[in-house]
């Protein structure tokens, strides 16, 4: 029973992203659109191969990069449309974040220089999607649903890290106990995103 369950939230997951493509974001203007459209489109992408490959494609060495591209768009594009003063600035940073961990994973590294590159980007990345929504809304410019944003916020960094020190081989939890739980965080995840998009 819990594969198919596994696969129907993975599912609702796509749907979802798929709808946020589609139609959430209309009327943003360029960049943002290109960042959610990223992020969303890789988070479709990611549930389309869950669902057909099963959680064995969390064993591909893609998975890290995955994982940090879906947040990574969704703050820049946040970032660029609510604190336009700093997108700028913002977008070195998602770019050059995401080349350390394409050099950090292409290359052996010293230490613990790539987990650390990894914590750094989904800290960083996950604290905007997480704090800013919530911001936005408790200051009253954004009705008080987008705060959701940043309850979806909150999950993605839990899932990223989890992941992310997973495919690092420094799990937080048993690779088991990830597996069972990240349909569920990707669907609460997307689910909020949508509702604070749309709502907020």
């Amino acid at each position: 029973m819990a594969p198919m369950l596994n696969r129907l939230l993975l599912l609702l997951t796509g749907l979802f992203a798929a709808y946020q493509v589609s139609v959430g974001i209309d009327g943003f203007s360029t960049l943002p659109v290109i960042a959610y459209t990223l992020g969303f489109g890789v988070l479709l992408v990611a549930g389309l191969l869950l669902i057909i490959l099963g959680m064995e494609v969390l064993d591909s060495p893609l998975v890290v990069i995955v994982s940090s591209i879906i947040p990574l768009s969704l703050s820049l594009g946040l970032v660029w449309q609510h604190l336009p003063a700093f997108g700028t600035a913002y977008l070195v940073f998602a770019v050059l974040a995401l080349l350390g961990i394409l050099i950090t994973r292409a290359f052996p590294m010293p230490g613990k220089l790539a987990t650390l590159v990894l914590a750094l980007t989904h800290g960083v990345a996950g604290l905007v999607i997480f704090l800013l929504p919530l911001l936005l809304a408790w200051q009253g410019g954004l009705r008080p649903a987008f705060a959701l944003v940043g309850m979806g916020g909150a999950l993605i960094g839990l899932g990223g890290l989890l992941l992310a020190f997973l495919k690092a081989g420094r799990p937080i939890l048993s690779q088991t106990t990830i597996i069972s739980v990240l349909p569920t965080i990707l669907f609460l995840m997307t689910a909020c995103f949508v509702f604070g998009f749309h709502f907020g």
